[in-house]
């Protein structure tokens, strides 16, 4: 009962044929969108040697991915998994985002790569994801989930098998997209390639077993004629020229151990009306005269009808039972107990010594999974090596002690398309505990893994996930867009709104999904409205309503919106309100037990990140504002020159920079200034503060160039402050566009000349400020023609993680160069575009332009 056996490179196996979307139509004879998909992930699994595979497809708003189609694989195991968000920290995910295929070999590679999969799914298999493309477009994943114990596909064979599978569904996909009522030829190749729906289930190809031979027969009663059709004699052994219709003829055929039961099925025919299975043994056919005489079993079943005034007719039907009842009745001599579970784990077969163990009679155990049927197997340990079993592929082994105190051994041998399990009394170990593995004297010669884990799959994922992000969420906008990002998909909700408390007032933090202004007359409602918002926060309980009518019974005033269901989550952080979530589904949502616990406990992380959000929010306010404060508030206009600037905080962390530039009128002309203090905190900002007071002060008292960088660098040696800063200063006579530069360790400027070129000015410099206080610094002349562009700017704009700065610098200079416009502002806010447009960096970054312009009157 394993998984598929791989082919040979390049070919598929033997076997029944792949599903069609030409037979899986619905009953109006419309196609669906898992008709498209059916056939190809059955023949991924079977050409990669898998034992599973799935089609993941995005949802009408983008933000989920949802299983669509799933194959070898329980249900129930994924059940978690149905809906995720677009970005969440998961292999598939991954693969949608990149557009590039995923393979992941065991489970040390999922750990180092996807470590909340990891938490959630702790066993060791190999899986592999395929984006789905049509027209160029993503729209879905295709995943293959193979056992790691066994001979593994290599990776290229998995891959080629994946990229088939991918351009197979391509072409289905856009075939099924081309037949969509309203398409038009102006719709993309991918509209409507989208999916919303609970997962579809096809069935992998299983071994074709031998049919079961089944012949119809009427029994005359009271004649004890026999009629057959040509199964029936066959089955007999005998040709209809041969057999006279005789009760004889027939009693010559049976074996001289059974005929008691032939004549007992007569009798129960004639006292009862019908015969129910009457099992007795015939000659076979098929063998020759020069072998030993050999019997076949078969059962009789039927229904007797009255004929004529008197005459009764037993019509019924002769069964070939060599299969299925010879082997379970095999099973019940066992002196194990003999179980069977479907794929999703419930049972479909257990004999009488299983029962016994058990203390439960077959009637109460079918169809139910059997942790809860009974109590004492009511344990997510248990549960769990059904789950460890069906994704490993590999036997499973525990302990048990039922409520007697009788310890039982589990083995668990999985298929992929059930598994089956033995039942045994053991001797308890030294030291045993119930879910443990079997110690090696207990277990079966095959020895069957025993896995310890007993992580509980399904809504710890999303709490992992949740708890991931929120940790790397900084911002209370940060923490919003965490949310919605990842509760919505995860429980398929389609509306989200989270509210803050304020001076006893509720307030709107953020929302998605309602309908325009339908919040607006909830904005400012005090702790005593009589809204479930408000109260799931007051009582601390979270309040969930899966009909219109449960939320107009309890709040019959509430204006509803087009909702079905909700759940009003309350946000506590350290036993104090912080505000409700709450949470809407446009269509009827039954929550489960363990729905109400995730997102009761999501809701207290969110919570707690709201708290530490807020106080962020605080401080950087605190902290922005002393570094805005120490920046020019307005540059002086100065007559021949256009001149802005920029300045932006770096994007992460709270502590603010050292930037800075500077604009100084001085007896020959105007100073530009640029510089940058090395850290992030508010000693940097202190420090900058103190330099661009004293460059201002040695500046305006006339020093030339050199002598204001020189007494500068002193300044900073003599502080003692540990840090060091680079600077670029250039003096300009505006009447002749004459410069004197002096640079300690800072980037280039940038010079963009009349005729559209621009280059980076490689001054002669000295090193950094605070270095050596005895350090020398040369002055280089330089002469702007009418027209020019000087750029000075700080690291944060060229420097890119992963490359080296002078690729930034290309990228500036570039930019500088093509932006052919007038207009200063507009220059600056596209330099500032090309240089953060591929990466969101963490430095502050200043941007000081000045444009020679001797038409310029200020």
């Amino acid at each position: 009962m394993g998984g598929a056996a791989a082919a040979p490179r390049g070919q598929r196996p033997a076997g029944p044929p792949v599903p069609d979307a030409e037979e899986s139509r619905s009953p109006r004879g419309e196609a669906r969108i898992e008709d498209a998909l059916a056939g190809p992930v059955v023949a991924a699994v079977r050409d990669t040697g898998g034992y599973g595979g799935a089609v993941y497809l995005r949802s009408h708003d983008r933000r989920s991915l949802v299983l669509c189609v799933m194959s070898g694989v329980p249900r129930s195991l994924l059940k978690p998994w149905w809906r995720i968000p677009v970005s969440g920290a998961l292999p598939m995910c991954e693969a949608f985002r990149s557009g590039e295929t995923q393979y992941l070999p065991d489970d040390r590679a999922t750990m180092l790569r996807f470590p909340q999969f990891t938490a959630a799914l702790p066993y060791s298999f190999a899986h592999a994801y395929q984006p789905v493309r049509v027209g160029g477009e993503t729209v879905g994943v295709l995943a293959v989930l193979h056992s790691s114990f066994r001979e593994p596909a290599g990776e290229a064979e998995v891959r080629e098998g994946l990229r088939r599978a991918g351009e197979e569904m391509e072409e289905r996909l856009a075939a099924y997209a081309h037949g969509l009522p309203g398409r038009t030829d102006a719709d993309a190749v991918a509209y409507g390639i989208e999916y919303d729906d609970q997962p579809v289930s096809v069935r992998l190809p299983a071994p074709r077993a031998e049919a079961v031979a089944v012949g119809m027969v009427e029994w005359d009663l009271a004649g004890g004629r026999w009629t057959g059709d040509d199964d029936a004699l066959e089955l007999l052994g005998v040709s209809r020229d041969e057999f006279d219709g005789t009760l004889a003829a027939v009693e010559e055929r049976v074996s001289p151990d059974d005929l008691y039961e032939l004549r007992a099925a007569r009798r129960d025919a004639e006292e009862t009306g019908q015969v129910r299975g009457r099992h007795f043994r015939v000659l076979d056919a098929s063998q020759d005269d020069s072998e030993a005489v050999r019997y076949r079993p078969v059962e009789l079943w039927g229904h007797v009808v009255r004929t004529g005034t008197s005459g009764r007719l037993l019509v019924g039907a002769l069964v070939d039972v060599a299969g299925g009842v010879t082997a379970a009745e095999a099973a019940e001599r066992l002196p194990d107990g003999l179980f069977s579970l479907d794929q999703d784990g419930r049972v479909i077969y257990a004999n009488r010594r299983c029962q016994d163990l058990l203390g439960c009679d077959l009637e109460r155990l079918l169809g139910h999974y059997p942790w809860r049927v009974l109590p004492w197997l009511h344990d997510p340990a248990y549960e769990d090596r059904y789950r460890a079993a069906m994704l490993t592929q590999q036997p499973v082994s525990y302990l048990v002690r039922d409520p007697d105190g009788v310890w039982l051994g589990f083995v668990l041998y999985p298929g992929v398309h059930g598994l089956t399990g033995r039942v045994f009394p053991t001797a308890a170990p030294a030291g045993a505990e119930p879910g443990r593995a079997l110690p090696p004297s207990s277990e079966p010669a095959a020895g069957p893994t025993g896995l310890v884990t007993t992580a509980r799959a399904g809504a710890l994922y999303h709490v992992v996930q949740m708890a991931s992000v929120l940790t790397e969420s900084v911002t209370v906008r940060d923490v919003c867009r965490a949310v919605s990002e990842q509760l919505l998909p995860a429980f398929g909700a389609q509306e989200v709104a989270l509210y803050t408390v304020r001076d006893g007032r509720m307030y709107l933090l953020w929302e998605d999904g309602y309908p325009q202004h339908f919040l607006d007359p909830f904005e400012g409602v005090s702790l005593e409205a009589d809204l479930p918002g408000v109260h799931a926060l007051t009582t601390r309980l979270p309040l969930f309503f899966k009909s219109p009518e449960e939320l107009v019974g309890a709040y019959p005033r509430l204006a509803l919106d087009p909702m079905m269901s909700w759940a009003f989550l309350p946000l506590i952080a350290s036993g104090h309100p912080v505000g409700s979530c709450i949470l809407g589904w446009s269509t009827p949502h039954r929550f489960t037990a363990e729905e109400r616990s995730a997102l009761t406990a999501l809701a207290g992380l969110t919570a707690q990140a709201m708290e530490r959000a807020r106080l962020y929010d605080a401080e950087s306010a605190v902290a922005r504002g002393l570094q805005e404060g120490l920046l020019p508030h307005r540059l002086p206009a100065i007559d021949r020159l256009r001149i802005t600037a920029r300045y932006l905080p770096g994007t992460k962390g709270m502590d603010i920079g050292g930037d800075w530039y500077d604009v100084i009128r001085t007896g020959r002309g105007v100073a530009l200034v640029i510089g940058d203090v090395e850290g992030h905190s508010v000693g940097a900002a202190a420090v900058m503060g103190q330099l661009r007071s004293a460059v201002h002060s040695f500046a305006a008292s006339g020093r030339p160039p050199h002598e204001v960088v020189t007494h500068t660098n002193q300044l900073l040696a003599e502080l003692e402050t540990d840090v060091f800063a680079t600077c670029c200063y250039i003096e300009l006579d505006p009447a002749t566009g004459h410069a004197l530069a002096v640079r300690a360790g800072h980037p280039p400027p940038l010079l963009r000349h009349p005729d559209g070129s621009a280059e980076p000015l490689e001054l002669p410099g000295g090193v950094l400020l605070g270095v050596q206080p005895d350090a020398d610094y040369p002055v280089t002349e330089l002469t702007l023609e009418p027209g020019s562009v000087l750029a000075l700017y700080t690291d944060g704009l060229v420097e890119v993680p992963g490359s080296d700065i002078a690729t930034g610098i290309e990228t500036v200079r570039t930019c500088l160069a093509v932006s052919r416009t007038d207009s200063m502002e507009e220059l600056a806010d596209r330099m500032l575009g090309a240089a953060r447009r591929t990466e969101d960096r963490p430095d502050d970054v200043a941007l000081l332009l000045t444009a020679y312009d001797p038409a310029n009157a200020s």
